[in-house]
């Protein structure tokens, strides 16, 4: 079923004639029984330009964050003049300006000597601090295959109210309308029928097209032109299904996916080359689930899978081959790919399938299927690679959740973090307080099912959410001053 679109930053009606070209291999595997609730059981079916400096790169990142404070405020503002409350909707627009990276608190900075894996961890109490308060506003249900992923773009600070999804063969993108309703931009339809699409990420070329990069069960990555709607790339490599995609937020060109082919790949989407191969000697040992770039490390990368280790890779060593490829004119296929055999470090933080992880700062938040998520420091020994030790700072704990492929996501400035579980309720935790707090618990009589993934807007006000009955839910926060009157 194709979409209606709307129109969006200068896009076109997509060609129905001219579909998106699928994969001639066969299926890796076949499709897995649904709706399991069984721990580990899956359920999921230019031009040439000169490539920026780090520097150069710190710089767009700050410029970016400047644009999205003001573009926030503008939302804030228009959303208070649409609803006629005068000054008291102004003070309340004022209120959600976007707030400065706030430093963590001590007890997360450093802990003390015996303080590490095996001590008692800070715990959060799943009593709700309503500390912020949110009401559904829309459902739009797309089909009845399930919604694996979704997410905001925080690449381009224009398009902060846009997100997309994927779910079977399908990419769509979207706007989040003032009003609390959704709007359809675009429907992407890939001529692979087979096609299960798992994960997707916002990225952009160097000239600052906006691109959607997709993968999923047939290991093709597809890169769509969001400007002209129509396929930019398709990059092949990996030897199974893709289950994420992650784009570095500082080189916003270069991206990584993990697989179940049990490697992480490093690609440029402008290029179309496989850069690096993160596999080998003291790789991962069974499909790889999740990865993220360090935020301010641009050398620095986790991943974790179905080993039950996270790992910690550097870069650093290869950066070269990374320049290297914005300037390569020859076939991608001739480029010097490299293998990364061996990470910084491997840590055993869960005893089970660690499905997401993603930086915080120089900590890191993962999760299993044990019901919580776990935030932790790496301790890397410099001089012995592979060594190292960690310390558990705190848990945050998810009920229900004790089913796999259930990914979290946080704010721009990782203020909050919102996990679905398999009932279909949506936990909000303040991810910075120590011990952590529970803002609140959404949840809907019309949602039921899994929530695969969630999706929280730049500012924190808007929370998203998709899973397997194939629908969005969408929860704006409610307003203080309008909800005392």
């Amino acid at each position: 079923m194709t979409l209606t679109p709307t129109t969006c930053y200068s896009m076109s009606t997509p060609n129905d004639e001219t579909p998106l070209m699928g994969s001639n291999g066969k299926m890796r595997y076949k499709s897995r029984r649904k709706n399991a609730t069984t721990p580990g059981v899956d359920t999921r079916r230019r031009s040439q330009r000169r490539p920026i400096t780090p520097a150069e790169a710190e710089a767009r990142a700050a410029t970016f964050f400047a644009d999205a404070a003001a573009a926030s405020r503008a939302w804030a503002e228009r959303k208070g003049r649409g609803k006629g409350k005068g000054k008291r909707k102004a003070a309340a627009a004022e209120e959600k300006e976007a707030p400065e990276p706030q430093p963590l608190p001590a007890r997360m900075a450093r802990l003390g000597p015996g303080q590490g894996l095996g001590c008692e961890a800070a715990v959060g109490s799943l009593a709700p601090s309503r500390s912020r308060e949110y009401k559904l506003c829309s459902k739009h249900t797309e089909g009845k295959r399930p919604l694996y992923a979704i997410g905001f773009n925080f690449i381009d600070a224009r398009y902060y109210d846009v997100f997309a999804t994927v779910g079977g063969n399908r990419v769509t993108t979207y706007r989040g309308l003032p009003d609390g309703n959704l709007a359809v931009l675009q429907a992407y339809i890939d001529a692979d029928d087979a096609q299960s699409f798992y994960t997707l990420s916002w990225a952009c070329d160097l000239d600052g097209t906006p691109l959607l990069v997709a993968a999923g069960s047939n290991a093709v990555i597809r890169v769509i032109n969001c400007a002209t709607e129509k396929l930019f790339k398709s990059f092949l490599g990996h030897g199974d299904s893709i289950n994420e995609i992650r784009t570095q937020p500082l080189k916003p060109s270069l991206f990584i996916s993990a697989s179940k082919d049990e490697s992480v790949r490093l690609w440029n989407v402008h290029t179309g080359i496989c850069i690096l191969i993160f596999a080998g000697g003291g790789g991962h040992r069974n499909e790889v689930l999740s990865v993220d770039f360090h935020p301010s490390d641009i050398y620095r990368i986790a991943s974790c899978g179905m080993d039950n280790t996270v790992k910690i890779w550097s870069m650093k060593e290869f950066w070269p081959y990374v320049e290297k490829s914005f300037t390569w004119t020859d076939l991608p296929s001739k480029f010097p790919t490299k293998f990364v055999q061996f990470p910084l470090m491997t840590s055993v933080v869960h005893s089970n399938y660690v499905d997401c992880t993603r930086w915080l700062g120089d900590f890191i938040l993962s999760k299993s299927v044990d019901n919580e998520i776990v935030l932790w420091e790496p301790k890397i020994k410099e001089q012995g690679p592979g060594e190292g030790s960690i310390d558990v700072l705190q848990k945050y704990p998810v009920p229900d959740c004790d089913i796999w492929f259930i990914k979290f996501s946080c704010d721009f400035h990782f203020n909050q973090l919102a996990i679905g579980n398999r009932e279909g309720k949506i936990y909000v935790w303040e991810v910075q307080a120590s011990p952590p707090v529970l803002i609140t618990r959404l949840s809907s009589p019309q949602c039921k099912m899994p929530i695969r993934q969630t999706a929280v807007s730049f500012d924190g006000s808007t929370i998203l959410a998709c899973g397997e009955d194939g629908s969005i839910y969408r929860w704006d926060e409610v307003e203080h001053q309008a909800a005392k009157n």
